[in-house]
């Protein structure tokens, strides 16, 4: 396992996840959070929606976005400090998610980056933009 320094990070520097959406994720997502909404689970229900059938929790598609900070950029043992995004569009099952971190900044001093966070789905689409702000434990 490759663990990151703060000084080996250049800005522009990029990674990415990426997943396509299955029921089981929807099952198992559900099954862990204990949100059952039907938007997520009931297709009849969910047809009724603007969205115009079910789609994938929004926090699920976001966790795209943890692993690719955790496992890639910058890694194991990165420590997650916050994250803020905005959800543009759904994500339905059998969509492919591509979860992609950037990093935009560099804080010498207190040695945290920032990173912009976007996820799209197989068409080019942003489902999610936002910025996160994370430590590594290797400085």
């Amino acid at each position: 396992m490759k663990v990151t320094k703060y000084t080996d990070l250049e800005i522009g520097q990029a990674a990415e996840v990426v997943h396509t959406i299955t029921e089981e994720d929807i099952k198992t997502f559900g099954d862990l959070s204990g949100d059952y909404n039907p938007l997520h689970f009931d297709e009849e229900w969910a047809k009724t929606t603007m969205f115009g059938g079910r789609i994938a929790h929004g926090i699920l598609t976001a966790s795209y976005i943890s692993a690719a900070i955790g496992m890639n950029l910058p890694g194991p043992g990165t420590i997650y400090m916050s994250q803020s995004m905005k959800f543009m569009g759904p994500v339905h099952i059998g969509d492919t998610v591509t979860a992609r971190v950037e990093v935009i900044h560099k804080n010498d001093e207190k040695k945290r980056v920032t990173l912009k966070t976007t996820c799209t789905n197989q068409n080019g689409d942003l489902v999610l933009d936002g910025e996160a702000l994370v430590k590594l434990m290797k400085m």
